[in-house]
């Protein structure tokens, strides 16, 4: 009996609960009155939120990059001859021209060399007059029978040898001389120089490791940048137009940009970034850009009309890519996936996705999510977001943050692009 009892409480206790949790699931499915899970969804707040509207204008397509300044030639001078250098010809810094004197080496050991073998060539010219004379009467005296071939044949012979000994002896004095002239050491290009690197009255040797200074040409100068490789087919395309435009401006400076262009394109990508390198060609006569030096690089590519803008901060990336949320009719957000454009001051470029009008969140997108309903914020936009309309008084207890609908915000006229564009980013 016992046992029977325990079994009958069992199924008693069983039916309880299975009929209370079909109580609950009743509740739920009808939203009958006391359901508080019900009530706290439909009655959550809608999200305030900064919005702005896809506006259309033409946009230039602008590549920004960071490039380092090179000498269009740099040249280590260094001398030619052994000798113990006189003076110095030239101030640290300073500009000089192809051929100005930058170190004299002393000449008295190359003009004592010149004058030997100037000698040398006397000397022997002389002997080789006489060869020359000797060799003539033996020629003559050899064609009447009153000499031998054989004196005929050695006076030959002793005059070629005395001429292959004069041009020698040629070849040594010109020799001389070269050594006396590189004993003046003369700028091989025009350009700034550096600092001297071996002072007046030391020993140099020929061709030493150790240079004396260094020119670089910076007039013209160049700057070397790297760009993507996706833009390397429309750089080529503009290169074989005609030139490529391409300004230049030393960061945190308040100087106006140098306008340049580009003047080669490397024959090879880089594999391990994904770059071409490129170098621009400036005019620089007043100096002020330096080898080595850091540059803001923009390239002024071809310009996109029409196209369909919206501020980069309503911008998303999510594991599928990039996507913003659009304000729909109801007041309800959609995340709406798109390929992004090129970025220019602070406007994106989207290709395709949103139409003209269409009204984007631009602030507070953590707390979206599909079908989240949303209210725009009753305060000063940001640039280039729509401002709110002035609301009526409203009473006590209404969503004081919903003044606003997609409908007047599309009758406003607000929140459209700026028509001018400084930068942009690749």
């Amino acid at each position: 009996m016992k046992i029977l009892s325990k079994r009958r409480t069992a199924m008693l206790v069983l039916l309880a609960l299975v009929s209370g949790g079909a109580y609950v699931a009743y509740q739920l499915e009808t939203g009958a009155p006391g359901d508080k899970s019900q009530a706290k969804v439909g009655g959550k707040p809608a999200t305030p939120v900064l919005v702005a509207k896809a506006t259309t204008r033409t946009v230039p397509v602008i590549i920004d990059t960071i490039g380092t300044l090179q000498a269009r030639a740099s040249v280590a001078i260094r001398s030619r001859v052994d000798g113990q250098i006189m003076e110095t010809a030239f101030l640290e810094g300073a500009f000089v021209q192809k051929g100005d004197p930058l170190f004299r080496i002393d000449p008295r050991p190359f003009e004592a060399k010149l004058r030997e073998t100037q000698a040398n060539l006397a000397r022997d010219q002389a002997a080789f007059d006489k060869a020359k004379s000797d060799f003539d009467r033996y020629q003559s005296l050899s064609g009447k029978g009153f000499s031998s071939q054989q004196k005929y044949e050695e006076a030959r012979a002793a005059m070629n040898g005395l001429s292959a000994t004069i041009r020698a002896d040629q070849a040594a004095v010109d020799l001389a001389k070269l050594n006396l002239e590189f004993s003046t050491i003369r700028a091989p290009i025009s350009g700034r120089t550096g600092s001297v690197l071996v002072n007046a009255g030391n020993l140099i040797q020929a061709n030493a490791q150790q240079a004396l200074v260094i020119i670089n040409e910076t007039d013209p100068i160049l700057a070397s940048f790297n760009v993507p490789e996706r833009h390397l087919l429309e750089i080529k395309q503009r290169l074989g137009r005609g030139s490529l435009p391409v300004r230049a401006r030393i960061p945190d400076t308040a100087g106006a940009a140098v306008r340049g262009e580009v003047v080669f394109v490397n024959n090879a990508v880089d594999t391990q970034t994904g770059t071409v390198q490129l170098k621009a060609q400036f005019q620089n006569p007043d100096g002020l850009l330096t080898p080595g030096q850091f540059v803001r690089v923009t390239i002024e590519m071809d310009s996109i009309p029409d196209a369909i803008v919206i501020p980069e901060r309503s911008l998303q990336t999510g594991q599928k890519g990039s996507y913003v949320f659009l304000v729909g009719g109801d007041m309800t957000v959609a995340p709406v996936p798109v390929e992004p454009g090129p970025t220019v001051d602070g406007f994106t470029v989207i290709p395709g996705g949103i139409n003209e009008g269409d009204i984007v969140v631009t602030d507070g997108q953590l707390r979206l999510f599909k079908g989240a309903k949303v209210s725009f914020k009753d305060k000063q936009a940001p640039a280039g977001e729509p401002k709110a309309k002035p609301k009526p008084a409203e009473k006590d207890g209404a969503d004081k943050t919903s003044a606003l609908t997609p409908e007047k915000l599309a009758d406003s006229g607000s929140g459209e692009a700026p028509n001018t564009a400084k930068k942009a980013t690749p």
